[in-house]
């Protein structure tokens, strides 16, 4: 087995190169799947430590592969690159300026993965097996791990992974805390998209038109309706209308309204019945009111689904490497959805959690991810690149 205090000792001594690469990283947020700077950066990082380097094609993905002394299983750790466009609002000295913002932590996770990197490989003459850096651009909303596995991820190293990890850092939760569970993690991410074409006419004679508002305005609430009485409490549907568009003025009644929706589902079946069902709402109050209604249900990403065996896995490495007060149990699955779901379909593996609440916020009020106030703490990085590292090494030295 590794000696995983001595691998914790190395982490923390790395801490102040991952703040800085943390900072430098924040500083230049970069949308999708073309992450040009964040990009050289990663591959500047990866230079010298003796591991086989290659670049997406179609995205600006970096993925490398460390050969370790022997033959022994690959397992691949994955860390997303990519940021939100979002307007920076927490004030940090290292706050990014140019509209866009690594609100979900982004540029923690790359960080970590590259320290990982970095550990792993002082360590390559104990490793049995391989192991593969996947640095992955596109996360949030250009299914970038979709994009990756089509340009052949899972063979880098010459054979398919026996397992795969990421983590995600969660601004809400209490620094330092890691958490997983077997089964369900994350939800399937899907978008439902409605057009109401009605006919227009003059706000005040309703009578003369087919006005699309107070259809598409019904559509919503019947669509709240018909999630929450026809699934099973236990096996829940989130569904939230984003955006409705429509009309021009106030007494203008419009040809057209437009609404979308995300779809969040925690298994298949429910997928499946909210996928027809909620077309049919859209279509039983176009109906009604004399309206043409084109609903149309897109599956974005599949449920992030844990493996039993490996969550157990992933929680005795991290109570032997943290302490077990570092450890909790996920009591339940979260309604956010990852593309890391892809690999986890294709590789067993997990999806971890851990807390990066700055210790003077109260965790249950601090500004969620995704949001222009959302900050991640520094302190965390170290544990997280060790982390990465010694899922890997315990799997290759067991």
């Amino acid at each position: 087995m590794a000696d995983l205090s001595a691998l914790l000792d190395d982490a923390r001594a790395l801490h102040p190169d991952l703040v800085r690469i943390r900072r430098d990283l924040h500083r230049i947020p970069e949308l999708g799947l073309e992450l040009p700077r964040t990009q050289e950066r990663v591959l500047s990082e990866l230079d010298g430590l003796g591991l086989e380097v290659t670049t997406g094609a179609e995205l600006s993905s970096v993925t490398a592969v460390l050969r370790g002394s022997r033959p022994g299983p690959t397992v691949l750790l994955r860390g997303d690159m990519d940021a939100l466009p979002v307007v920076e609002e927490t004030g940090l000295g290292f706050a990014a300026d140019n509209g866009r913002m690594h609100a979900c932590g982004h540029d923690l996770h790359a960080t970590m993965l590259l320290g990982a990197a970095k550990l792993v490989a002082a360590r390559r003459e104990q490793l049995g097996g391989d192991v593969v850096f996947a640095f992955q651009p596109g996360e949030e909303g250009y299914d970038g791990a979709g994009r990756m596995l089509g340009e052949g991820l899972l063979s880098a190293s010459g054979r398919k992974p026996d397992a795969a990890y990421a983590l995600h850092v969660i601004s809400g939760l209490e620094r330092g805390l890691f958490t997983t569970r077997g089964g369900p993690m994350l939800a399937a991410s899907n978008r439902l998209a409605v057009t109401v074409r009605g006919r227009g006419g003059h706000g005040s004679a309703p009578f003369r038109a087919v006005d699309p508002v107070p259809v598409a305005c019904e559509m919503v609430l019947a669509l709240q309706s018909f999630v929450t009485r026809r699934f099973d409490v236990f096996d829940p549907v989130v569904l939230t209308v984003g955006t409705i568009r429509g009309g021009t003025r106030e007494n203008v009644i419009p040809d057209e309204v437009t609404f979308t929706a995300t779809v969040r589902t925690f298994s298949h079946r429910a997928q499946s019945v909210v996928k027809d069902g909620s077309v049919r709402v859209c279509e039983g109050v176009a109906a009604a009111h004399g309206a043409e209604v084109r609903a149309e249900f897109v599956e974005q990403y599949p449920v992030t689904v844990n493996d039993e065996s490996e969550a157990e896995f992933v929680a005795g490495a991290l109570r032997e490497l943290h302490g077990e007060h570092r450890f909790a149990p996920a009591p339940k699955p979260l309604s956010a959805s990852e593309d890391f779901s892809r690999m986890l379909a294709e590789v067993p593996g997990a999806m971890i959690s851990l807390g990066a609440c700055p210790p003077d916020r109260d965790p249950a009020r601090a500004p969620d991810n995704h949001s222009p106030q959302a900050v991640f703490d520094d302190e965390v990085l170290a544990d997280g690149a060790a982390a990465y590292a010694a899922l890997a090494v315990q799997r290759q030295t067991s």
